[in-house]
C-alpha cells in the first residue's frame, strides 16, 4: 500500500528500533541486496571484471559447474530460450562462457564456464565474506547470524532459486 504522505521509496525509522511497516520489509531486503550486489559488481570491476552484471551472475550460476543447454539455462532462470541464448551470447563475448559439443547428444550444444567465468565466480564468493564481514562490523556479528537464521526460518527451501530476473521481468 502506497503512504502518499511520504515520498517515494522512503523508508521511516531506520535503525531507530523501529518496528516498521508491513510494506517497508520487502523494500529492505531488497535495498539490502541491492547494496551487497552494487559493492560485489564495483569490486568485481576493480579486480579486471569490468562488464559482469548482476544477470550475469545468475546466468553463470544456472549454468553450473557442469555445463547447461541453453534451454536449461532458460528454465533456471525462469526466461525464454531466446532470452536465456541471448545472455549467453553476451557471456560468451565476454569470455565468461564456451559452447562445446555434447558429448552424450551431438545434436545438443552446452554451455560451460571459462576459466575466466570460473574466476568471477570464485571472486564474488570471496567479496560476499568480505560484504558479509563489514555487515557483522557494523550491527555485530551476533545480529547478522540471527538475521540469517531468521531469514531462513521464514523462507522456504523452494524459494532459493536463480530466477529473479525472469521473475522481476515479468517473464
Amino acid at each position: 500500500m502506497v503512504d502518499d504522505t511520504k515520498k517515494v521509496n522512503q523508508v521511516d525509522g531506520r535503525g531507530k528500533g523501529y518496528a516498521g511497516k508491513g510494506y517497508e520489509l520487502p523494500l529492505l531486503l531488497f535495498a539490502g541486496f541491492r547494496a551487497l550486489i552494487d559493492r560485489l559488481h564495483a569490486e568485481l570491476a576493480r579486480q579486471g571484471h569490468p562488464d559482469l552484471r548482476p544477470a550475469h551472475g545468475f546466468a553463470m550460476q544456472a549454468i553450473g559447474a557442469g555445463g547447461a543447454t541453453a534451454s536449461e539455462v532458460g528454465r533456471r532462470l525462469g526466461v525464454s530460450k531466446q532470452a536465456a541464448g541471448k545472455t549467453v551470447d553476451r557471456l560468451v563475448a565476454l569470455g565468461y562462457a564456451a559452447r562445446a559439443d555434447d558429448p552424450a547428444d551431438a545434436r545438443r550444444k552446452l554451455i560451460r564456464l571459462t576459466p575466466h567465468g570460473v574466476d568471477a565466480l570464485r571472486r564474488s564468493a570471496v567479496v560476499f565474506e568480505e560484504l558479509r564481514a563489514e555487515w557483522a562490523e557494523r550491527i555485530g556479528a551476533g545480529r547478522l547470524d540471527a538475521l540469517q537464521d531468521d531469514l531462513s526460518a521464514v523462507i522456504p527451501p523452494e524459494a532459493f532459486r536463480l530466477d529473479a530476473a525472469g521473475w522481476l521481468g515479468g517473464s
